[in-house]
């Protein structure tokens, strides 16, 4: 079994994956539009949902990634406490490379967005509700998100 040892949310660390953004100062704003992509135009609509999640604690196993192909995804927490980003880049035979795969530990106040096509774990927070607006593009089809269950479990450890 693969162990992950969790690390904290940087911009330099998850450059590979997407971005990474903390909300502004009180009086500022933040504009991360270019971080935002959509490959399919207009046969996708905008899709902005919200979710409270429960906390999770670790070491956790991790059974399932996901990726979307054709959007970006971007998570910004509304009120909470940390959560976990868990990613992997593409293996050369398909599906998530798990043993290049990396666990950061985001604090509150820190949003990502994953790239288009970009093997993620599911949304889990760690120390209490957590509440998020999420943010991509879908145009309803089974292309919009795919799961794959791990061949392996993955362990993420705190």
């Amino acid at each position: 079994m693969t162990t992950l040892k969790t690390e904290p949310l940087s911009a330099e660390a998850f450059a590979p994956f997407g971005d990474v953004f903390q909300a502004p100062a009180q009086g500022a704003r933040l504009d991360r539009a270019e971080t935002l992509s959509n490959r399919r135009g207009a046969d996708a609509a905008p899709c902005l949902l919200l979710a409270t999640l429960a906390p999770s604690a670790l070491p956790l196993e991790a059974t399932l990634m996901e990726r979307h192909p054709h959007s970006s995804q971007t998570f910004v927490p509304m009120a909470g406490g940390r959560y976990l980003v868990m990613v992997a880049p593409h293996a050369v035979a398909g599906g998530p490379d798990m043993a290049r795969a990396r666990a950061f530990i985001a604090s509150p106040g820190q949003g990502v967005t994953y790239r288009p096509d970009t093997w993620h774990h599911g949304a889990t927070v760690l120390d209490r509700d957590t509440t998020f607006a999420v943010f991509m593009w879908n145009d309803g089809s089974d292309d919009d998100t795919e799961f794959l269950p791990l061949d392996r479990p993955v362990t993420v450890a705190g």
